[in-house]
């Protein structure tokens, strides 16, 4: 059994400015809990700054790996490359910008020792604009709603859990999805633990909306039936409401007769059922192209270089 206790998972991208500060804050961190062993597995998601140069140059008084994507994949396949690297009893994500306090890092190991598989850390106020906080209160309103009822209301920034979880990730690495809700899928013992969030010292978040709302639909199209259900249950609803507007247009012609016809109704039915149709085409079209994707059997992430700090010397 590997004698690392805990691997932390940390995803980069074009992060030069921040590595200097997290090193330097994982090496303050380490030194303080030397009762622990740690290593961190650092995942180059396809920078173009020389983030890897930056961190192997810098003076890391700890064990870490360097996995360097042949291009960018992405955050959440980033994390996947680390957890197959990682080889502590238990593992959590951290992110370069440090907006985790380490002390949690410690407060969840405590939790998983006492016999939970996986621990979450949520907010316990959302500090970012109005707009991420709009988004992330969907998001969450959404998965609690059709996909997970104990999904926190403020969402789920990093966990840990125990090599068992580690092993059923390990065996099913999915393409456009979320590695979080396949977790909470899994049905393992876990527990949550608040925390406040620190706002980013340094450099710009990567995380855009155009990644949140591709989230956003993964968490879904591969987690809950409800899009195709959705475009059932419109379509049954159209179809309601048409034969009731057909029988009150013909119980109207035969005693009144004074409905006047033209081309402004039927241009208004068609922009309707065009519109619903096209709707439910591209929820359909969602599910298509993840089937095809998935029967491809492409790689979700592909690795250029593995560098280990113990067979390199500053």
């Amino acid at each position: 059994m590997s004698g690392t206790d805990i691997s932390i998972v940390t995803p980069i991208f074009n992060e030069k400015d921040t590595i200097p500060r997290l090193i330097e804050e994982y090496n303050t961190y380490f030194q303080q809990n030397k009762d622990r062993s740690f290593e961190v597995i650092f995942v180059d998601d396809g920078s173009k700054d020389n983030s890897v140069e930056t961190i192997m140059k810098l003076n890391a008084n700890f064990d870490y790996k360097i996995v360097k994507f042949s291009t960018n994949f992405g955050s959440h396949a980033a994390l996947r490359a680390g957890f197959l690297e990682a080889s502590g009893k238990c593992i959590v994500n951290i992110y370069a910008d440090l907006q985790e306090p380490l002390d949690m890092i410690l407060k969840m190991f405590a939790q998983i020792n006492q016999g939970e598989d996986v621990v979450w850390a949520y907010r316990k106020v959302m500090q970012s604009s109005f707009s991420d906080r709009v988004i992330s209160k969907l998001h969450a309103w959404c998965i609690r709603k059709y996909v997970h009822p104990d999904y926190p209301e403020n969402g789920l920034d990093f966990v840990m859990f125990n090599q068992k979880i580690q092993k059923e990730l390990n065996h099913n690495v999915e393409s456009n999805s979320s590695f979080a809700l396949q977790i909470f899928g899994m049905g393992f013992k876990q527990s949550f633990i608040e925390y406040t969030k620190d706002q980013r010292k340094q450099g710009t978040s990567k995380w855009t909306l155009s990644k949140k709302l591709k989230v956003l639909i993964d968490s879904f199209v591969s987690f809950s039936y409800l899009p195709i259900r959705m475009v059932s249950l419109v379509g049954i609803s159209f179809f309601i409401v048409g034969i009731c507007w057909a029988l009150f247009i013909l119980v109207r012609k035969l005693m009144f007769n004074d409905l006047a016809t033209g081309w402004p109704a039927l241009l208004s039915v068609l922009m309707i059922g065009f519109g619903v149709t096209n709707i439910g085409l591209g929820i359909i079209a969602e599910y298509l192209w993840r089937t095809f994707d998935v029967s491809r059997n492409r790689p979700v992430f592909i690795v250029d270089e593995i560098i280990d700090s113990k067979n390199h010397s500053n």
